[in-house]
């Protein structure tokens, strides 16, 4: 595939990759100004000219992968036989600068129970770089018509109508952030239980009242989870002091919260 295929590939498969870009070309040299490639952790597409250049190249790329680098670098390489190398000579004679820019991976949101509430926050969350997951056992909710208004954003969208939402909830990526705001108390009940045995996600939210979540931690203690497991997950959720019960209320104030949290760890893309 090409690099722009690649890249689609790895935003839908949740990969981080590099995208290379070489931008300038003085004298001869093998690939041209505006030549790409894209560098993942299993692959590389594309080329921006092949030899030492696109080795050291995707070595590099490599590097800021494993150390989840940011910050876009400059690599300028001589072409020429006197031209310090480490993957054989290229003897083009030119000089040619080129851009590694790191693409992070999307990262996943989960929201349990698209009610009233968990509608309003799908459509604010949907305007967001994100892969969104929504799940409801009740098949309705999630009927294509009732979620348009969702599935036209910037986001991802996985929809999963499944009788059992913890089977969902199992196969989501680690630093997943899941959000449990379904129908029944009994289920939520399961959700939270099943995000604690996960025990590699990002945040857990449940959404309720203190009184609610008093009692859930009875159960989850009965359950085998430790202080420290049930103090993992939040409830009430939502921005403090934000007052109202609305369901947009509640929506922006708990997609306010997880985009400080996306911001604050750097796991929201920008584009």
């Amino acid at each position: 595939m090409d690099w722009l295929d690649a890249l689609q590939h790895l935003r839908t498969a949740g990969l981080p990759g590099v995208l290379v870009t070489v931008t300038e070309v003085r004298g001869h040299a093998p690939r041209e100004a505006g030549a790409k490639m894209v560098v993942g952790a299993g692959g590389a597409w594309d080329s921006v000219g092949g030899g030492n250049l696109e080795a050291t190249v995707v070595e590099r790329a490599r590097v800021l992968l494993t150390t989840g680098a940011t910050s876009p670098e400059t690599m300028v390489f001589p072409l020429h036989e006197h031209a310090t190398v480490e993957h054989g000579r290229q003897c083009c004679g030119g000089v040619v600068s080129v851009l590694l820019e790191p693409q992070r991976a999307r990262p996943a949101v989960a929201v349990f129970g698209v009610g009233h509430v968990g509608h309003e926050l799908a459509r604010v969350l949907s305007r967001l770089p994100l892969h969104l997951h929504l799940v409801d056992s009740r098949e309705g909710q999630l009927d294509p018509a009732r979620l348009a208004d969702v599935t036209d954003g910037t986001a991802q969208v996985h929809v999963h109508a499944v009788p059992a939402p913890e089977t969902v909830l199992a196969a989501l990526p680690a630093r997943a952030h899941v959000l449990i705001m379904s129908h029944d108390h009994a289920e939520d009940l399961i959700l939270c239980d099943a995000a604690l045995r996960r025990g590699d996600l990002g945040t857990v939210g449940l959404i309720g009242s203190s009184a609610k979540w008093s009692r859930f931690r009875v159960r989850l203690r009965e359950e085998g989870h430790d202080d420290a497991a049930l103090d993992r997950v939040a409830c009430p959720i939502g921005l403090p002091g934000i007052p109202g019960k609305a369901p947009a209320v509640i929506a922006v104030s708990v997609a306010a919260d997880l985009l400080r949290t996306l911001t604050d760890s750097g796991d929201l893309p920008t584009a």
